[in-house]
């Protein structure tokens, strides 16, 4: 009970720091330099421009409020209480930063520069919230209702939406800004891919060794894993040998590849990469 309450904090820690993470490149880079990538963010953007008696922070917290209560009332429990505090945290978030540190114009002088900050940022927030199967809300509530009563590909619908709001930055503030904005969605679109697929990335090994027994005591003593051993046979010497097969985290994998050197020099290993790795200790079965 101790160790899942403990788990429990630990995911909801790592969804705040996510979602401050996510705050700081929209607040600091994105709403100064008006950069419309899509999403709730870029709606409240291109609307103030139309509304100025309304600040974007303002216009993000009257969106998601309105979304998260259209969200409950379609989808009910099934919507998410990750979700809901994602998206409150960050709008609440944002209103503090506009009273604790106004922005009245860019940081810097590089638009290209801040543009990065505007959308990576954001992508590492939001790929930290992919990874324990929340998100900040705002569009991604309409995804779930569409996919609830349509056949839509949502995907493409999300990805429409956003080419819209991001086109909309053109008419609003010109044609560089739009381009710049055209540019981030971009760019968010493949960083987001490339961050997710580094925080769910796991060491596959394959270890032939002729002195098991120590490797498995270090990966179940030391590492807390679970190892699979098998048996087999050298093509060229007929030499029995035992072959153990394992997942490890990124830091893992340089302790076992330490251990398993030093234990056997002899011992061959195959070291692969992976993405997705279902089961016990990792991730379950949806």
């Amino acid at each position: 009970m101790a160790i899942v309450r403990n788990r429990n904090v630990k995911e909801w820690l790592i969804i705040t720091a996510g979602i401050l993470v996510m705050t700081a490149g929209i607040y600091f880079f994105k709403f100064p330099n008006h950069f419309s990538t899509g999403g709730v963010t870029g709606i409240a953007i291109v609307l103030a421009h139309y509304i100025p008696s309304i600040t974007p922070a303002t216009l993000v917290t009257i969106i998601n409020i309105l979304l998260l209560i259209l969200g409950f009332l379609v989808l009910g429990r099934s919507f998410g209480i990750r979700t809901a505090y994602a998206s409150l945290l960050m709008s609440g978030t944002l209103q503090l930063l506009e009273v604790v540190c106004p922005m009245d114009a860019p940081m810097t002088s590089q638009p290209l520069v801040e543009l990065l900050f505007a959308v990576g940022l954001p992508a590492v927030g939001s790929a930290i919230l992919f990874n324990l199967n929340a998100s900040s809300g705002g569009t991604d509530i309409l995804a779930m209702i569409l996919r609830k009563y349509t056949s839509l590909n949502i995907g493409l619908a999300l990805l429409c939406s956003d080419i819209i709001i991001t086109v909309s930055a053109c008419f609003a503030f010109g044609m560089e800004t739009g381009l710049f904005s055209v540019l981030g969605l971009i760019i968010k679109s493949l960083f987001m891919d490339v961050v997710t697929d580094n925080l769910k990335t796991k060491k596959c090994f394959q270890i032939i060794t002729s002195f098991p027994r120590p490797i498995e005591t270090f990966i179940t003593d030391n590492l807390h894993r679970g190892a699979t051993e098998l048996h087999g046979e050298g093509a060229y010497t007929h030499e029995g040998k035992t072959i153990l097969m394992t997942v490890v985290s990124r830091y893992e994998a340089v302790l076992l590849r330490n251990f398993v050197r030093q234990m056997d020099p002899q011992a061959f290993m195959i070291i692969t990469s992976s993405t997705e790795i279902i089961g016990k200790g990792f991730r379950g079965v949806n």
